[in-house]
């Protein structure tokens, strides 16, 4: 309601592709080296765990693949991105500071997971989401990358490190 009431925000960020073009290579080339390099390495270290959800529990998963990007990520990108990135920009005028502490805020958020893992994989998540947005301007386009990049960590079993009914 912030955003929208705020006769200086850009509407069209929220839903439009933005510069679109300019981070496509990028965002799914880096996602699928990401991907596989993730996929071997947490095979290796951790091979009991990996793609617990979708052998353990279809049903979950394919849930998780319909709900995450609604009910997490959109919140999520709406706040850490869209929000954070046109409320401080007047105080913050290098888009790289606002990257920087931009992801510093998203991983401070997931401390609530009570874990290592989840503070340093925002953080990094943070710093390619809000890169993101710096360049595309699109919050679509934040979506898109973070819902790929969720999904394949709870997919892969890494998700075990996100999930809030593992927090003791």
């Amino acid at each position: 309601m912030l955003l929208l009431s705020d006769p200086h925000f850009k509407r069209f960020r929220l839903t439009s592709f933005g510069e679109f073009s300019a981070v496509k290579r990028r965002l799914f080339s880096f996602f699928f080296i990401g991907a596989l390099f993730s996929g071997v390495f947490y095979g290796i270290i951790n091979q009991g765990n990996w793609f617990l959800l979708p052998r353990n529990s279809f049903h979950d998963w394919l849930l998780l693949l319909l709900l995450y990007p609604l009910l997490s990520v959109v919140p999520q990108e709406l706040i850490f991105r869209t929000y954070f990135f046109h409320r401080y920009k007047r105080i913050m005028p290098k888009k790289s500071l606002r990257i920087v502490i931009s992801a510093t805020v998203f991983a401070l958020a997931h401390i609530v997971y009570a874990n290592w893992v989840a503070v340093l994989l925002a953080f990094i998540g943070g710093l390619l989401f809000s890169f993101t947005y710096a360049q595309s301007r699109s919050t679509f386009v934040c979506v898109i990358e973070h819902s790929l990049w969720g999904l394949w960590m709870f997919t892969l079993g890494i998700g075990q490190y996100l999930d809030s009914s593992n927090v003791a």
